[in-house]
């Protein structure tokens, strides 16, 4: 068995910050299938009591470890491996700053913007999905505004905030219903230099679950 395993699933990009760091910091991993969309996994009592009381993946395992919340995941792996961790009081406070603003404005909208227009049955309403979208926009100038003229969100190299942030910005745009990469050129630039870290690959080859049955 690997040292650790991931609870997962392909179009999650929660769980893809974790199985990107594990896969940049070489750990020996593997990923455990979760159904989402056919069997609603996650919402199951089995699920609840054995893997995670809050019904949500990603969930990491490690011996007797099993944590929850991408960001407590991302906080363990770079303490154990001393990759892509903030230094010191400053940067390990911005690194929080900004992995919170992700978790609740980045990801906060964009992931519930892309499920409901992409895997929702019925879609999401128009008025709703507009709603989004606006937040969307407004939050990712914020984004590319940081990055210009720095390459990474804190200090000179990429950390655990890099990677919580990048979480949804692979997923293709035909999925989100926009070009992130090709309205905002800083956050393109340093979506490519996340993509050249050694071990880096994209969501739907690092979890399973991709294609989607029917898609």
């Amino acid at each position: 068995m690997a040292e650790y395993q991931l609870y997962c699933f392909a179009q999650s990009g929660n769980a893809y910050r974790v199985a990107l760091m594990l896969n940049l910091i070489g750990a020996d991993w593997q990923p455990i299938y979760v159904d989402f969309f056919a069997k609603g996994e996650p919402r199951t009592p089995e699920y609840r009591a054995n893997v995670n009381e809050m019904g949500e993946v990603p969930v990491l395992v490690h011996g007797s470890k099993k944590l929850s919340q991408s960001g407590v995941c991302l906080t363990y792996l770079a303490k154990r491996s001393g990759k892509f961790k903030p230094e010191g009081e400053d940067e390990e406070l911005e690194a929080l700053r900004w992995m919170i603003f992700d978790n609740q404005k980045v990801n906060g909208f964009l992931g519930p913007y892309r499920f409901l227009r992409c895997f929702a049955k019925p879609a999401g309403d128009p008025t709703v999905l507009a709603f989004l979208k606006g937040r969307i926009d407004n939050v990712l100038g914020i984004l590319d505004k940081r990055l210009a003229g720095r390459s990474y969100i804190v200090g000179d190299r990429p950390t655990i905030a890099d990677l919580s942030l990048v979480a949804y910005l692979y997923y293709p745009p035909d999925e989100l219903g926009f070009d992130i990469a090709a309205t905002h050129k800083n956050i393109a630039a340093w979506l490519e230099r996340i993509k050249a870290l050694p071990g880096w690959k994209h969501p739907y080859d690092l979890m399973p679950g991709h294609p989607l049955p029917g898609r």
